[in-house]
């Protein structure tokens, strides 16, 4: 029989920690940043990609706040699971951690189809910050890993097609304010997991929609999915179709034969079978199919070069193997956003399970069709493609019944916008029970049409930036912390003048200055007025330094997110001595932390104590909030090391560097 149940999974790990109450009113910086077509690249690209590309790309992570509280100090961490099992497999969830599968257990041969992470360590790799490596993903919202990844879902059994028990996760994502569904079921006697996801649009326009399914699987395989062609991206920052499998002389299904990390985006037929899969030595691993509104397939590999391994030992520990990513989506690149009509839905089957093949066959140089055509056949064995069809046609009845116990319990959003629309969708329930400390304020507002003023000082809590929420906004009275959200509203909306004047309106009546003169600072950065956001940060940051009470989480979060956000924009104007106060005033605990000793690094260097700058690198620190593929760390040793390589332990790169001997250019370049 099909069980389901709660169980703890306890690994060593670092705590997700507070969010940065700092509202992210700068662009994305992303590794997938919006691909810039000139008209010759347009023209060489199938028209509805070239369409796709250019649709509704994101331009700020609001109304999320950034999750940047972890660090890499790691302590046994129990987290709660969900556990799905029948005779074959063995399905472990993690709710509370963006319904994250962590381990997909093949029980009749012991063997553990995914990469399973051993420890819990996030990473600045989702478009709000925290995220962590291993398992499977559901990644909706925009282009990135979501900025649910470390955040919980509602979860909860219902019934699945056959009449066994079935796990519903669902919530609300707020990018692109659309709710979506995962069920996950196993029928009995079943090799393969089904996963039935669901996106549904309540609004009276279309809707961008991103979704890829993540996979990770151990590095040491080879991948292969029914392409001759891929769409290219690596650390050019540059779309290009290559041939499947070899091309600049290597063949890329093997992820270490790779320098540098790199995205294969697989070109496959309409009307071929969609499916990808990862196979080792004895030709046996993980396969993954779908139905074909599921149309993307892709390959993410680290590569073997000294960057590539250094990531991998960062999000795990050295000696445990490294991973490569395996990944279905909507569109065929991760650049793309599909249209979603006005109150439509999309939506899909999964299928997850060991694949089984003749070793030489898949593993051939070279006859590629030939590895191709004994993974089809071979699938066609243990997964027909009718059946998929025919499991998605008996599960989609299914996907609006009204979920039954309550295994986890997500964000209080959905249910506020259902307060707000009385839209109640089939099969997701956002109760109302599930309203929080931070809907409270809003709820307020949308019942009387009063933001309310905070009834102790602190930080701001989140906005809300949806176009309902602005339009209450502007009719509410003008009270300080109304005028403070309209401004972010106002500024995610693209009317910037205007934010402003919201914010130098909220400032003339507001008990904390700091929240506003923060944000006026943001914008005078970004018009290039850097003297003047230098002077409003470091007034902001007095402020704060003035209003704090005690050293409790939420002040030093504050206290510490100003204080960076501050130090950079005084340095930027080389206002040296005002940083060096700003540094003063952190807290003792901040200031060891490794992004601040990083801080510190460039703070000595502006001050010409190259030496000691060089001792905060001799002696060690980790940068817990590295974003991936940043350099910084390689550039500021260039300047306290002239000539000196740069140190394993802080080498990242993850692209050439021609004149140091242990980087050889790529062969794929």
């Amino acid at each position: 029989m099909t069980v389901v149940r709660r169980e703890v999974l306890t690994l060593p790990g670092a705590a997700p920690g507070p969010v940065n109450p700092l509202p992210p009113l700068r662009p994305l910086t992303e590794a997938h940043e919006t691909y810039e077509l000139n008209e010759r690249a347009r023209e060489s690209l199938p028209l509805d990609m070239a369409r796709q590309l250019g649709y509704e790309p994101l331009r700020s992570v609001l109304p999320e706040r950034i999750r940047d509280g972890y660090g890499r100090d790691r302590a046994p961490l129990d987290l709660d699971t969900v556990v799905i099992e029948n005779d074959r497999l063995r399905v472990t969830v993690l709710p509370g951690l963006g319904g994250r599968i962590a381990s997909l257990f093949h029980k009749p041969t012991g063997r553990e189809l995914l990469y399973r992470n051993p420890v819990f360590q996030p990473a600045a790799f989702a478009l709000n910050g925290a995220w962590f490596s291993g398992g499977i993903e559901w990644n909706i919202g925009a282009t990135g890993h979501s900025t649910l990844s470390c955040a919980p879902l509602h979860a909860a059994r219902t019934t699945a097609p056959d009449g066994t028990e079935m796990v519903r996760l669902w919530e609300w994502e707020r990018l692109r304010d659309l709710p979506f569904q995962v069920d996950l079921w196993l029928p009995e006697g079943s090799d393969f997991l089904y996963v039935g996801v669901r996106v549904r649009n309540p609004h009276e326009k279309p809707a961008p929609v991103y979704w890829w399914s993540n996979i990770a699987v151990p590095e040491e395989r080879r991948v292969l999915a029914p392409a001759r062609e891929a769409w290219h991206f690596g650390y050019e920052r540059a779309l290009r179709r290559v041939p499947v499998p070899e091309h600049g002389g290597v063949d890329r299904t093997y992820p270490l034969n790779s320098a540098y990390s790199a995205d294969y985006f697989y070109e496959i037929e309409d009307g071929r079978r969609r499916w990808i899969t990862a196979l080792d030595d004895a030709g046996q691993g993980l396969v993954h199919t779908s139905t074909d509104v599921l149309r993307g397939r892709k390959l993410f590999l680290w590569g073997s070069g000294r960057g590539g391994r250094r990531w991998q030992e960062w999000l795990t520990e050295p000696g445990t193997g490294g991973y490569a990513e395996i990944q279905a989506g909507l569109a065929r690149t991760q650049l793309e956003h599909v249209r979603l009509e006005a109150e439509g839905e999309l939506s899909w089957l999964e299928a997850y399970g060991p694949l089984d093949t003749d070793a030489a066959a898949v593993h051939a140089a070279d006859d590629w069709a030939g590895a191709v055509g004994e993974v089809e056949t071979r699938l066609e064995q243990a997964l027909p493609r009718a059946r998929v069809e025919a499991m998605y046609d008996a599960w989609r009845p299914h996907a609006d019944s009204e979920p039954g116990q309550r295994l986890a319990v997500g964000s209080g959003w959905g249910a506020l916008e259902v307060l707000r629309t009385g839209w109640k969708p089939a099969g997701t329930p956002f109760d109302e029970s599930t309203l929080g400390e931070e809907q409270a304020p809003w709820r307020e507002l949308l019942e009387t049409g009063v933001f309310p003023e905070p009834r102790r000082v602190g930080a701001p809590g989140p906005t809300l930036t949806a176009p309902a929420w602005r339009d209450m906004l502007e009719t509410a009275p003008a009270r300080p912390l109304s005028e403070y959200h309209l401004g972010v509203a106002q500024w995610h909306a693209g009317d910037r003048a205007q934010a402003v004047r919201s914010w130098e309106r909220g400032l003339e009546l507001a008990a904390s200055d700091w929240p506003f003169l923060r944000c006026l600072a943001v914008a005078d950065a970004t018009d290039g007025h850097l003297e003047r956001a230098a002077d409003r940060y470091a007034e902001a940051f007095d402020d704060l330094c003035a209003e704090r009470r005690d050293a409790g989480e939420a002040w030093v979060t504050a206290t510490a997110a100003l204080g960076r956000e501050a130090i950079e924009a005084l340095l930027a104007v080389d206002r040296v001595a005002q940083a060096r106060r700003v540094w003063d005033g952190l807290h003792a605990a901040t200031r060891e932390r490794g992004r601040f000793r990083l801080i510190e690094v460039r703070l000595l260097l502006a001050e010409g104590d190259v030496e000691a700058a060089r001792g905060v690198f001799e002696a060690g620190f980790e940068v817990a909030d590295l974003r991936e593929g940043a350099e910084v760390l390689g550039e500021l040793w260039a300047r306290v090391a002239p000539g000196e390589p740069l140190p394993a332990r802080y080498d990242f790169r993850r692209r050439p560097a021609p004149k140091d001997p242990e980087h050889p250019e790529d062969r794929e370049s």
